[in-house]
């Protein structure tokens, strides 16, 4: 059984006399513990793609399993857990509160599932820990580079042990080598057992990951297991690793 499962998913969206398809009839299944890349231009819906299996929207038509259950059949409370305890969200622009200062943007989902202050202390500092960011709990975002925000966001995503770590274009507003340095830390999280999905439009960005799955118009133009991702991705004409 999959951890994911799209069946025949179409995203319709009706503009005046005229239909916009985001998705058309797209099928995925994607296992625990899997690294994933949704790669395609502007457009082509990933994005969309992304929404609908981080259960931030519904599909037009088709069906959404998670863990075997049907997404469209759960109640709107049933969804909201899902969001904050199953499915983490690293966003490409952080999304983090300026007045709060590190270890209190990491607790956010923890105050939202109703955790006790001490346990959410506890838990917080293991998450930026494992980002290499513990000793920078007091810093406000504005206090730290676009690399530890970026790291500060991963380890709020991470909080809850989420089944799944959704990322959108989480290199987009990073230098080369801050982002290599992000992606590495996918890698390490990879390696620990984390199922990672990563929409990018950057092939040296998707090239890092085991799967590449690359929409076009709406539509599954490929799906590429590649094995186990590299530690450094690889550049055009370089033979690729393993």
């Amino acid at each position: 059984m999959s951890l994911i499962e799209v069946e025949n998913v179409t995203k319709r969206y009706d503009m005046g006399k005229e239909s916009i398809f985001a998705l058309d009839d797209v099928s995925l299944s994607i296992d625990a513990n899997q690294y994933v890349a949704i790669m395609g231009p502007s457009g082509s819906g990933k994005s969309t793609l992304m929404n609908i299996v981080g259960c931030l929207d519904r599909p037009t038509s088709g069906e959404y399993r998670l863990r075997d259950r049907s997404v469209a059949q759960l109640s709107d409370d049933e969804l909201a857990r899902i969001r904050n305890e199953e499915i983490g969200f690293v966003f490409q622009t952080f999304n983090l509160m300026p007045r709060s200062d590190a270890l209190r943007n990491v607790e956010l989902p923890l105050i939202y599932a109703g955790e006790p202050a001490s346990r959410r202390r506890q838990r917080a500092l293991e998450a930026l820990e494992r980002v290499g960011l513990a000793d920078r709990a007091a810093h406000r975002p504005s206090e730290l580079s676009g690399g530890q925000r970026q790291r500060v966001a991963v380890a709020r995503a991470l909080v809850n042990s989420p089944s799944i770590l959704l990322a959108d274009e989480p290199t987009g507003n990073l230098d080369t080598k801050t982002g290599k340095e992000i992606m590495e830390l996918f890698r390490r999280l990879h390696d620990r057992g984390q199922t990672l999905i990563v929409v990018t439009h950057e092939g040296s960005i998707a090239r890092r990951a085991q799967r590449i799955v690359r929409l076009l118009d709406g539509r599954i133009e490929a799906d590429e297991t590649r094995g186990e991702p590299s530690s450094i991705a690889p550049g055009p004409g370089s033979a690729e690793r393993p």
